[in-house]
Parts: C-alpha cells; sequence; structure tokens
C-alpha cells in the first residue's frame, strides 16, 4: 500500500475517478461495433426487468432519465442517445448498439473502486465503490430500460436480428 496524506490521496482519487470515466468511455467508443451487436450475458433482459416494467414502476424511470448526462458522441463519431434522430429499423438497431455500449462503459466504470486500494484505507475505498454505483447505476438502468423499449418496437416491426430481443 502506498502511504499518502489525506488531501493527497483525495487529489490523486478525484483525477483518477475522472480518468477512469474518460478512459471507459473512451475504450467502449473505440470497441468494434460487431462485439455490441448481440445481448450477451451482460446486456440481456432479466425476468426481474419484467419487459421495462420493472424500471417504469419501481425505479420511475421516466421522472428522472432526462437529467442524466449524454456524452456518447463526446469522442468524434460517437452517437448521441439522449434523442431518437430517425425512426428507421437501422437508426433503432444501432441505438440499441449504443445503449450496450453505454451500459459497457458504466459497468467498468462502477468496478473500478478496487483499484483504489493502492493508496486508500479500505473503508474509504467502500465509501468510493457505493458513491460510483450510486453514479452508476441509473445511467445503466436507463440504458437498459431504453434498449428494452427499442427492441420491442424492433420486434413489432418484424425485425428482430438473431440474439438481440429475447421477450421477458
Amino acid at each position: 500500500m502506498v502511504v499518502l496524506s489525506r488531501p493527497m490521496a483525495l487529489g490523486v482519487d478525484v483525477v483518477a475517478w475522472a480518468g477512469i470515466a474518460v478512459g471507459a468511455g473512451y475504450l467502449v467508443h473505440r470497441l468494434p461495433s460487431h462485439l455490441l451487436e448481440r445481448d450477451g450475458w451482460l446486456f440481456r433482459q432479466r425476468s426481474w426487468e419484467r419487459d421495462g416494467r420493472f424500471y417504469v414502476t419501481a425505479l420511475r424511470i421516466r421522472r428522472w432519465k432526462r437529467f442524466l448526462p449524454e456524452a456518447g458522441d463526446a469522442f468524434e463519431g460517437g452517437f448521441n442517445k439522449a434523442t431518437l434522430a430517425a425512426f428507421d429499423d437501422e437508426h433503432l438497431a444501432t441505438h440499441v448498439r449504443e445503449t450496450r455500449r453505454a451500459e459497457l462503459g458504466h459497468w467498468l466504470i462502477a468496478g473500478a473502486g478496487p483499484l483504489f486500494l493502492v493508496h486508500n484505507r479500505w473503508y474509504d475505498v467502500v465509501a468510493m465503490q457505493v458513491l460510483a454505483l450510486a453514479l452508476s447505476v441509473p445511467c445503466i438502468a436507463a440504458q437498459r430500460y431504453n434498449r428494452i423499449r427499442l427492441q420491442r418496437v424492433l420486434a413489432g416491426r418484424g425485425r428482430v436480428p438473431e440474439g438481440v430481443f429475447r421477450p421477458a
């Protein structure tokens, strides 16, 4: 363990978390799109999500999701998911893929807490991990909710690429 003063550790932590967030965003931005074309283990819909109803009834997501930041187009060639720019099947399928990209980025950020054990006390790392989850889980929930809704639209149109949509 590296021993730093509390103010120095706090400064390192703030800079490191910012770097992790930007780095995770850049990493997922650079992932080849074909790796995000299907709902794999991480992205597939779970039974508890009840075809998106969990997010509406338990989390009341429609009240707060519009306040979440959107950084999908922070890097050149990125995709802004704040609104639907088009309603054709191709654009909706791209939007679905990009929800996976964003969700993965937030999972990477949320999982970074243990890296801070190098120079922080375990209870400080627990507090940082709780904060990281509190900031990432709403974004993950919004991506999952939007993906379920968009996949439902595509399924209703008969456009269901294999492995992309699994009804609850």
